[in-house]
């Protein structure tokens, strides 16, 4: 009996060793560090382009990178004074300075960090960072060419941001659970907006990325199958809004705890304008997505009809 403790105690105790060994690893090594995929992509610069892609960074990109002067040269993400799991993160400057900002990134080095999370350096982005494995070489395109423009926003400025400090669970989950995407083998193109829920989804899981926001936890979000992902549009991702939790919304058709008693009409000014069925603002951070034309809203309606139902009774008193 006393030999079998003995050999319970020296097991225990050497896979109690070997856990700290890993943690100590993990937390002085970092976030991990990847080879670039070998890409050949060249933006293509027209007005069209630009124009589409500032709507995009509008949408999608702009209110983590902008700062306080309306540069984009970056801003505090989360952490600081709001303690977050994921340390203290900031939003780079993606000015067009050339040591600086992306102006330091090839055409190709930006198209992998947008596709992939792998940063020109070989350094991972952790989901902070937004990954858009789905989205048309069309508005990759556009994206690169806005940041390529001469837009005010984006002129060169030298800001250089504090360094994150990520903690150890965004180190451990870099380690184990988020790893980069695999950059697209073959061309990726829009659907044709007149196929209104292939439209739908594009917009929902590609260019603007609602499902993520609205689906349980960031989590298990699956980007590479993002109806895969855990509570699919159903809502309760929290957010910290100052001293409050603000649960995202359930966007499925569920009658009483979703949009089942919403109409188009209910929907378009939610999204476009930031108004709720009960005539009351959305709470942040959901904002208005005035940026979407109303086809493309009523595009993501369609869609939205097709997605399972989740009765998921969200908190709505702090519901975005």
């Amino acid at each position: 009996m006393k030999k079998g403790l003995k050999i319970f105690g020296y097991v225990f105790g050497g896979i109690m060793l070997l856990l700290l060994l890993v943690a100590m690893y993990v937390q002085r090594s970092g976030i991990p560090e990847y080879e670039l995929p070998e890409v050949d992509f060249r933006v293509r610069m027209d007005s069209a382009s630009i124009a589409e892609g500032k709507r995009i960074s509008d949408m999608v990109c702009n209110d983590c990178h902008r700062s306080a002067n309306g540069l984009l040269e970056g801003n505090l993400m989360f952490g600081g004074d709001n303690p977050s799991p994921f340390g203290t993160v900031y939003a780079p400057n993606i000015t067009s300075d050339k040591t600086y900002g992306v102006g330091r990134y090839s055409d190709a080095e930006l198209a992998i960090l947008l596709r992939t999370g792998i940063k020109r350096d070989g350094q991972y982005a952790p989901p902070w960072m937004p990954k858009f494995p789905h989205l048309s070489d069309e508005d990759l395109n556009a994206i690169i060419a806005y940041l390529r423009s001469d837009a005010p926003e984006l002129a060169p400025s030298a800001k250089v941001q504090p360094p994150n400090e990520p903690s150890f669970l965004a180190k451990l989950l870099s380690r184990v659970a988020f790893k980069p995407l695999p950059y697209p083998e073959t061309p990726i193109k829009s659907p044709d907006p007149a196929n209104v829920v292939a439209f739908g989804e594009y917009l929902c899981t590609a260019k603007v990325e609602c499902y993520s926001c609205h689906s349980l936890d960031f989590a298990k979000v699956d980007m590479m199958h993002p109806e895969k992902t855990t509570g699919y549009f159903g809502g309760g991702n929290p957010f910290e809004e100052g001293d409050q939790i603000i649960y995202s919304a359930n966007l499925t058709m569920d009658e009483e705890t979703g949009l089942g008693h919403w109409t188009e009409a209910d929907f378009i000014r939610a999204v476009r304008y930031g108004i709720g069925k009960n005539d009351q603002p959305l709470r942040q951070p959901m904002k208005p997505f005035s940026g979407l034309t109303e086809d493309e809203v009523r595009a993501i309606w369609a869609y939205l009809q097709t997605v399972p139902k989740i009765h998921n009774p969200v908190e709505r008193q702090g519901t975005q």
